[in-house]
């Protein structure tokens, strides 16, 4: 007996999250949800902000560590996390006199299940 029996495999899920697009239409209440992840991602800084909490090292950054890649104000980038955090992408705790961000991984499993459409769709010719 393998001790992978019994664990899901990826990219056959039962469709219980977010079903991809080519499957069913999205309904009114998940395409506003899924619209206001999207267009917090639009932003170049949000998108980039978003990869450097997602990499660093133990899961989660500090905003002392977000401002240095940028060429912006600290008040821009904190702007840029609020609105990350307001569409649901990262979530953060003070501690002290600074704060600490993370992905939120259900937020990103969301995205991730939209996105998956298969290869064998093509334009319409």
């Amino acid at each position: 007996m393998s001790k992978q029996d019994g664990l899901p495999v990826l990219g056959q899920d039962d469709g219980a999250c977010c079903a991809p697009m080519v499957r069913e239409p999205l309904g009114e209440e998940a395409a506003a949800e899924l619209s206001r992840m999207f267009k917090a991602l639009s932003d170049p800084i949000r998108l980039r902000l978003l990869s450097l909490i997602a990499s660093h090292e133990g899961g989660e950054a500090c905003v002392c560590d977000l401002t240095g890649p940028f060429d912006v104000s600290q008040p821009t980038i904190s702007h840029h996390l609020k609105v990350l955090r307001e569409a649901g992408l990262v979530g953060s705790e003070r501690r002290g006199t600074w704060v600490y961000y993370w992905v939120v991984p259900e937020a990103l499993a969301k995205l991730s299940a939209l996105l998956q459409i298969p290869v064998s769709v093509k334009a319409p010719a």
